[in-house]
Formats: structure tokens, C-alpha cells, sequence
């Protein structure tokens, strides 16, 4: 366990346009580690962490195992592994089975990440088809962190955030544009 903060993202369709959306607004000495989930085809490399090193000041890298989680660094999920936060701080990957037929899946980051950083845990479920991030949200809440959704009129596909609102446990619902200064603004109270 932690006295910093780790943000937790999971995105699916949609989600190159609101990653880069949050992640270019973020500033280069953002205090907090970030992982991401995005549903990716599982047998074919992902270009999306160089993708995304290009449109913002943080340092993208696709997660590996035992990666020590570091502030202003963003960890995107191996296609295919279920990216897991440790209690010591850093990352593992796993093959185990698919949760709500995906893997990575945010249910499993979210609650791996309930479970090491406790109150230290902001959630964020952004755009997506299902209800990946619903049951992991709560996990998130119940050791006492942050739940952030984004909002219907900004998602291409409001299904995920939705699951998770209906949860009843969402901090905020907040348009795309609006996450990336309330994420500076909590890991800064």
C-alpha cells in the first residue's frame, strides 16, 4: 500500500479519440502512474502506446511485467494479458481467463488496483461497447477511491460507462474534455 495515487482507465471502442483527448491534457509532471485497458485485437502487436507517446507530454510504454510504477508514466495493457497492479508497486501480466469475453479486461486492473492502492485508486471507465469496468468500479469504491465516467454526449459508445453509473457507485460523470483537469485536480487535494 500507498500514500500515491494510481489512476486506472478502461476503454474500448472509441477509445484512440479519448485517450488522446485525456492524455494530451495531462501535464508532463502529472504525480500519479497511469494504466490503461483498452480492448485491442488479442493476436496482433499494438502500436497504441507509440501512438500515443506523440500526442502527449507523459511517457507512454506498453506495460511489462515488473515494471515499478513510476509518476507521469502510462502503462498500456499487452494485447492478449490482463495487466495487474501489485501491492510493491508494480505491474504483472496475466494470461488467465477472459472476463466478460476480453482480455485485458478493466474489471481485473480496477480490482487489483482496489486491492493495492485501497483510497489511492481512481477509476475511470471512458467509451465502450458491454460492461467491462462495472464490476471493478465497485471494488474501487468499497476500499474507499474514486469512480469517474465519462459522460453519454461525449462517448462514441456509451455502453461501458453507462454499466458502470447504473452501478450507483460513480464519483463523476464528466464529458471527455473535463476528465484530464479533474484527474490533476484530485491527485492534487
Amino acid at each position: 500500500m500507498t500514500n500515491n495515487y494510481i489512476v486506472v482507465i478502461v476503454v474500448s471502442a472509441g477509445g484512440l479519440k479519448a485517450l488522446s483527448a485525456i492524455l494530451s491534457n495531462l501535464p508532463q509532471e502529472f504525480a500519479a502512474p497511469i494504466a490503461i485497458v483498452q480492448h485491442l485485437a488479442p493476436h496482433y502487436p499494438s502500436m497504441l502506446a507509440e501512438i500515443l507517446s506523440q500526442r502527449t507530454p507523459l511517457i507512454v510504454k506498453q506495460a511489462e511485467a515488473a515494471d515499478k510504477l513510476k509518476p507521469g508514466t502510462v502503462y498500456i495493457a499487452a494485447p492478449n494479458h490482463h495487466l495487474l497492479i501489485n501491492t510493491d508497486a508494480t505491474l504483472s501480466l496475466s494470461q488467465t481467463e477472459k472476463v466478460r469475453h476480453v482480455r485485458p479486461a478493466g474489471d481485473v486492473l480496477f480490482q487489483s488496483a482496489a486491492a493495492s492502492f485501497q483510497q489511492w485508486a481512481i477509476a475511470v471507465v471512458l467509451t465502450g461497447m458491454d460492461g467491462d469496468g462495472a464490476t471493478g468500479v465497485q471494488a474501487i469504491k468499497k476500499m474507499g477511491g474514486t469512480v469517474i465516467a465519462q459522460d453519454e454526449a461525449t462517448s462514441d459508445f456509451f455502453a461501458m460507462p453507462e454499466a458502470a453509473i447504473k452501478t450507483g457507485v460513480v464519483d463523476f460523470v464528466l464529458p471527455l474534455e473535463a476528465i484530464a483537469n479533474t484527474l490533476v485536480y484530485l491527485i492534487n487535494k
